[in-house]
């Protein structure tokens, strides 16, 4: 069973960094991508950042440049560094996993951090 557990979200003034961690239960080589979404109030979920299996890496056009998906293999956790954040930033931040092998593909998610940023 996959378990994704997030943490480092918080409240941070605007132009504050932030740091996410998403730690997955087992080898995060399992997925075909993990990356990070996030939800605000009244909102549709949205794709902040996604990692590849092989390393390649995509950004929403609203945080590129100031937001970096990386991962550590070895501890089977992804990060999101988040800088200059904005309050429009403020959101639920849900780490997801994919493997899309199987049919349909099968998305895993994390129970959510919160970010606030105030203005």
């Amino acid at each position: 069973q996959v378990q994704l557990v997030e943490s480092g979200g918080g409240l941070v003034q605007a132009g504050g960094s932030l740091r996410l961690s998403c730690a997955a239960s087992g080898s995060i080589f399992r997925f075909n991508a993990m990356g990070w979404y996030r939800q605000a109030p009244g909102k549709q979920r949205e794709l902040v950042a996604v990692i590849s299996i092989g390393g390649r890496t995509n950004y929403a056009d609203s945080v590129k440049g100031r937001f970096t998906i990386s991962r550590d293999t070895a501890k089977n956790t992804v990060y999101l560094q988040m800088n200059s954040l904005k309050p429009e930033d403020t959101a639920v931040y849900y780490c997801n996993a994919r493997v899309v092998l199987t049919t349909p593909p099968s998305d895993y998610w994390g129970q959510g951090t919160q970010v606030t940023v105030s203005s």
